[in-house]
């Protein structure tokens, strides 16, 4: 199974994983699943911050590989998670969001490379336009 790392600034990557979670939490393949986050605080220095993420991603592999799911690419969170990245070990998608970790952990015992198409279909699908129309519907439409 392929574990799952959030790199993000603090507190997202912790709230995203209490949120996951939460929403699988009456899931009993859930405790499989190898789902961890790494908080990047303001000012933290880059250095630092690329060696704890990377004894993370080398504790939790248990040769797989490993998703890292991180917010902002050219941010300090992207920056460390785009140097994690090693082909057909380490696959980093940046933008992460609710639906995107979801998906990916549906999707965990895929291979690498279809946990990272599952993870990008996810997180774009769950971006939806849900203003009320004109009859008070909801619409939901993807951009």
């Amino acid at each position: 199974m392929i574990a799952i790392v959030v790199i993000a600034h603090q507190p997202l990557a912790s709230a995203l994983v209490a949120a996951a979670k939460h929403v699988y939490s009456r899931d009993p393949c859930a405790a499989s699943r190898e789902l961890v986050g790494f908080d990047v605080p303001p000012a933290a220095d880059a250095g630092a911050s690329l060696a704890e993420a990377k004894t993370l991603v080398q504790r939790v592999d248990k040769g797989q590989g490993v998703l890292i799911l991180t917010d902002i690419p050219g941010a300090t969170p992207g920056n460390v998670a785009s140097r994690l990245a090693q082909p057909g070990q380490v696959a980093v998608v940046a933008g992460v969001n609710m639906p995107m970790l979801l998906r990916s952990l549906c999707y965990c015992e895929l291979s690498l490379q279809e946990l990272v198409g599952k993870a990008l279909a996810g997180g774009t699908a769950g971006i939806q336009d849900l203003a009320p129309t004109a009859t008070g519907d909801a619409t939901q439409k993807t951009r």
